[in-house]
């Protein structure tokens, strides 16, 4: 989830950040993801991910999501301007919901895999454990879930930089901020996801692999 840099007129949105880090998620989505499929990306943003994604990561699917109306019609124009027949329209997903709409209507193919980048920092921490909860119930074993973002390591920021973006975010709203890796991890484990991989990324980000067992 990212802050929309600008509007242009055709509706899209704009986040610096991924032109930055699109090829180093890429890398390692390419090896992480189960090689066929339904990618359901949470918390979208602008979407400029999920053209990029899509366009690269065949023959798996590519469905975005994002509960702000605003991110939809951003994907939706990225999508225009980008057309690929392996991006899917994107959802309405609060993952604080105990059901999401992908449980009642189901994508083809199926999902198997969940993505969330730069997701639940920019959130209460009841989204992440709605994450978790729903990606416990979507998965089956041996699908993944991918995190992407900056995160504490035993209640200690890695890294001045990190430290500042975690007040400011808290300055924004309380309920925000970096999470402490090892609470991410213990709430995972609490709906079947094992921790596969933690995998250092540019800027002092952590890329975290897991399993549904």
């Amino acid at each position: 989830m990212t802050e929309p840099d600008s509007l242009p007129q055709d509706g899209r949105q704009f986040a610096p950040a991924t032109a930055r880090n699109r090829d180093p998620i890429l890398a390692i989505l390419k090896r992480v993801l189960p090689p066929e499929g339904t990618v359901l990306e949470i918390a979208s943003g602008t979407g400029e991910h999920a053209v990029y994604f899509a366009q690269n990561l065949e023959p798996r699917y590519w469905l975005p999501s994002d509960p702000a109306p605003d991110q939809r019609v951003s994907v939706n124009a990225w999508a225009a301007k980008e057309p690929c027949d392996r991006l899917q329209p994107p959802l309405n997903i609060d993952v604080t919901q105990k059901s999401w709409p992908v449980e009642r209507i189901l994508p083809s193919p199926p999902i198997t895999a969940i993505v969330a980048i730069n997701m639940i920092h920019i959130a209460p921490w009841q989204a992440c454990l709605g994450l978790m909860a729903g990606a416990g119930r979507i998965l089956r074993p041996g699908h993944v879930l991918y995190l992407y973002g900056p995160f504490m390591r035993g209640g200690v920021h890695t890294a001045p930089s990190n430290a500042s973006f975690d007040e400011m975010l808290q300055s924004q709203d309380p309920r925000w901020g970096v999470r402490d890796m090892e609470d991410v991890v213990d709430a995972a484990r609490a709906q079947g996801l094992d921790l596969t991989e933690i995998i250092e990324m540019p800027v002092n980000n952590l890329s975290l692999a897991f399993k549904r067992l």
